[in-house]
């Protein structure tokens, strides 16, 4: 499954109700680091699909979603179980870290 693109009409059902491991990438196409990051977020969602639900939010897009969760620089990565935050990064990662935060 490719990543989903949330929004603030979808997020509460794809994220906070979700009965997943969610990763939730904020980002914008303006972003070097955020385009660097794009293909490794893309092969986690291919190869965790079923275990782990990937969403990606377009900050310039959704800014009242990046308000809400205080998203000051990007890319930033949370990690949603059953509707809290259980990791945060911000800044490039390599894949094996961000696999690390979602155990």
């Amino acid at each position: 499954m490719s990543e989903i693109k949330l929004t603030k009409d979808n997020f509460e059902q794809e994220v906070m109700k979700s009965d997943k491991t969610v990763l939730v990438d904020f980002w914008a196409s303006w972003c070097a680091p955020c385009m660097m990051l794009s293909p490794v977020i893309a092969e986690i969602a291919e190869e965790m699909d079923g275990s782990v639900a990937v969403g990606k939010v377009n900050v310039d897009e959704e800014q009242e979603l990046s308000m809400q969760y205080g998203i000051s620089s990007i890319p930033t990565l949370l990690v949603f179980r059953n509707g809290e935050i259980v990791n945060a990064a911000v800044g490039l990662r390599s894949k094996e870290n961000i696999i690390e935060m979602l155990k």
